[in-house]
């Protein structure tokens, strides 16, 4: 509770994500920020408003410039938090300085609607017990949510952690391997197959030897009979899976070429050759050649035979580990 959490949101494309929404620390004082802002602005409202009133020499009444002000502060506190989050995408200049965002329960940007259901129910988030109503929210709630949240289907997300910004993973292929991985077609392989064999050969290396070399197989072996050509002998499972990440890694990168490939076009045309010299006519006396007789069909080729199976020992698959 209150701490950084991770919140779980599901696409319409049934597409599960995963996120961080911000504890009580970071969203104090990304609150504190924004009140600083709202405490300058309504100060320099007063200012230019008393300005005026001395260079028209206007006296107000008290009871309107207690009406101003009664106006001018909530309108302003409400007016900063609902543009900002509504025109600029959940931020607040205390939430961008912060690193936060606020989107719906489904992740999507908020609109007027959310914003103003916070900032209204922030009045007695904030306004009341000094943010005591909070606080209390949201360290009591799974998602680190407070009241105004909850009411409009909102979260305040990280968007920037500690944590190193990912790297892509590329997979080479084994030593040797090199002209049967350029050669190996992945076309039928899914994608939950690939993420498979991709979680696995980025935590080979941290497995211990018995269970890395059975779920090394337990993955080989379905594949191992669908994917051609078959591997050569004497390969052993796990260097397989690596042929398989690199070979489908290598299919990727030529289906989706940058801007930079070239586009095949027609060859450019030429200078015109010279015209082919016109045949020699035939010798006075002589009939000309007639065209030889068509000989028997040649012979169907025949017809090709089952696949060769795998060179692998056991039945269809790899050898078990013995």
């Amino acid at each position: 509770m209150g701490q950084p959490g991770s919140a779980r949101m599901v696409t319409p494309e049934a597409v599960a994500l995963e996120f961080q929404t911000a504890n009580v620390g970071s969203r104090i004082l990304a609150y504190v920020i924004d009140m600083a802002v709202v405490v300058a602005g309504i100060f320099a409202g007063l200012f230019a408003v008393a300005l005026l009133g001395q260079a028209t020499d206007l006296v107000v009444p008290d009871w309107v410039a207690i009406t101003i002000v009664l106006v001018l502060l909530p309108s302003w506190w409400l007016g900063y938090f609902i543009a900002f989050e509504t025109l600029w995408r959940g931020r607040t200049l205390g939430k961008a300085a912060l690193g936060l965002r606020v989107v719906t329960t489904e992740g999507a940007p908020v609109r007027f609607r959310h914003a103003a259901i916070r900032a209204l129910l922030g009045l007695v988030d904030f306004a009341i017990a000094s943010g005591f109503f909070a606080v209390v929210f949201i360290l009591l709630t799974r998602d680190n949510q407070r009241l105004g949240d909850l009411v409009a289907g909102t979260l305040v997300l990280r968007e920037r952690s500690g944590l190193a910004a990912p790297a892509p993973v590329s997979f080479a292929a084994p030593a040797g391997l090199e002209a049967y991985t350029a050669t190996l077609d992945t076309s039928r392989l899914t994608i939950e197959e690939y993420q498979a064999v991709r979680t696995y050969l980025l935590r080979a290396a941290s497995l211990p030897l018995g269970p890395r070399a059975a779920l090394a197989l337990q993955l080989a072996d379905p594949l191992v009979v669908r994917l051609r050509p078959p591997p050569p002998a004497g390969i052993s499972p796990e260097q397989f899976l690596r042929c398989v990440g690199a070979a489908h890694q290598q299919r990727q990168r030529q289906a989706t070429p940058g801007p930079w490939a070239p586009v095949p076009g027609p060859p450019p045309a030429g200078p015109p050759g010279p015209a082919p010299p016109a045949p020699a006519p035939p010798a006075p006396g002589l009939a000309p050649l007639a065209p030889p007789a068509p000989g028997p069909p040649a012979p169907a080729p025949p017809a090709p035979g089952p696949a060769p199976a795998p060179a692998e020992a056991g039945e269809g698959g790899f050898a078990p580990p013995g």
